[in-house]
């Protein structure tokens, strides 16, 4: 296994299905970093959130539903287990009803400020990947390596209508396409972390490049940078 020898900060961005998710995670497997879930956050507040009935119109009491989330990451050999207040959630937070609603949770200028803090506090060490759409932005400006992760929305859609039929969720490849445009636009226009390309970020448009294309070019640019043999 590849081991980067220093503790960089390492930030991935882009709009869902960039593949950024993916790659942040074999990334971490590769130069033997930690990965952390930024969207599992999200999902982790929405699916208490629908648990405990909170009225996600209400700023104040999304805030304070996520002030009393206590979010933990537990690895283990091959997965991230996701736990809130004790309890493990990771298969609880990938249900469709909270994809459906983690997007109103995520414009929360609250939520997302008190779980920008979290991630800070939990990277702060370094040795550490993240992926997102502010991690370069907002979470960590500072970051050794930032990368910005694109695709077509075309090749996006693609990718999220075989996720779905894997699943065997039922949606029309047009309705895909139509929900991905959105995402980009409301991603974009969130007023608070915003996803955003930064001037120092390595921009890569993976609509062309497998996974492990992706990966390769990632973990290359990092050695390469820290020098590492």
């Amino acid at each position: 296994m590849d081991k980067v020898t220093k503790l960089p900060i390492i930030a991935i961005d882009g709009p869902a299905g960039s593949g950024k998710s993916t790659v942040a995670k074999l990334v971490a497997k590769r130069l033997n970093v930690h990965y952390i879930d930024t969207g599992a956050m999200y999902r982790a507040v929405t699916l208490m959130a629908i648990k405990e009935k909170v009225d996600t119109k209400s700023e104040t009491e999304l805030i304070a539903l996520a002030q009393r989330c206590s979010i933990e990451f537990k690895y283990e050999e091959k997965s991230l287990r996701v736990f809130v207040n004790g309890q493990e959630v990771t298969e609880e937070i990938r249900l469709p009803e909270v994809s459906k609603l983690s997007s109103d949770i995520a414009d929360s200028i609250g939520v997302r400020k008190h779980l920008v803090a979290l991630q800070q506090k939990m990277g702060e060490t370094g040795g550490v990947i993240l992926d997102g759409r502010d991690i370069g932005s907002l979470v960590f400006p500072e970051a050794e390596f930032k990368f910005y992760l694109d695709a077509s929305v075309e090749e996006r859609a693609k990718r999220r209508f075989k996720e779905l039929k894997a699943k065997g969720l039922e949606q029309s490849f047009e309705e895909v396409k139509k929900d991905i445009a959105a995402r980009d636009k409301r991603d974009k226009e969130r007023p608070y972390g915003a996803l955003k390309l930064v001037p120092d970020a390595t921009k890569l448009d993976t609509s062309d490049l497998s996974i492990d294309e992706v990966v390769n070019i990632l973990a290359s640019r990092i050695h390469s940078k820290e020098d590492i043999g």
